[in-house]
């Protein structure tokens, strides 16, 4: 078959460049680039389905680092959560976790210290114990939901400015009693 450019007496290319048919997007997408995309989809739909269903309902940031921590087992060290873990597997839904552990303890960081206090205080008012009747078992109880990854400068400033909220809540909780 002779085409415009052989009727005009142009060299014919020794390569050819037709257009071979369409590679499915799964199919360039073998080996382990495939395995790291659905890794991905699957740590990102956990990590939708654990703040929607899980962490936004709850009124604060140190709740949401408590509920985290009490995903923690004790024996292993792993986060567990049998709901997720039954649609998404285990250990994804601990590397999630694990992650999401870190964010929210960094992200409270980030927040203002007043605003930090607001949420210290509705945090504590929604525990059984009273800040005036054990402000050491409120201290204990914040500092356990420090993400055991966390650098040791972040739990320094986190045990401070707890210290500190603590002590300004104390403060504030004495002088707003009238004295007898």
């Amino acid at each position: 078959m002779n085409t415009l450019l052989d009727e005009k007496g142009a060299s014919i290319p020794h390569t050819s460049c037709r257009a071979s048919k369409k590679v499915l997007s799964a199919e360039r997408l073998a080996g382990p680039k495939l395995f790291m995309l659905e890794q991905f989809q699957t740590h990102q739909q956990i990590l939708f389905d654990l703040t929607a269903n899980y962490l936004e309902p709850l009124p604060n940031a140190y709740q949401r680092l408590a509920y985290l921590f009490s995903l923690k087992a004790a024996p292993s060290g792993k986060y567990v959560h049998e709901g997720l873990a039954q649609v998404y597997g285990a250990e994804a839904v601990h590397q999630v976790i694990a992650q999401c552990h870190e964010e929210v303890f960094e992200k409270l960081l980030e927040m203002p210290l007043n605003v930090q206090g607001e949420e210290l205080r509705s945090y504590l008012s929604s525990l059984p114990a009273t800040i005036e009747g054990d402000a050491a078992l409120c201290r204990k109880t914040c500092e356990n939901s420090i993400p055991a990854q966390a650098p040791s400068y972040l739990r320094e400033l986190y045990s401070s400015n707890l210290g500190a909220l603590l002590e300004l809540l104390l403060d504030d909780r004495s002088r707003a009693r009238p004295s007898s």
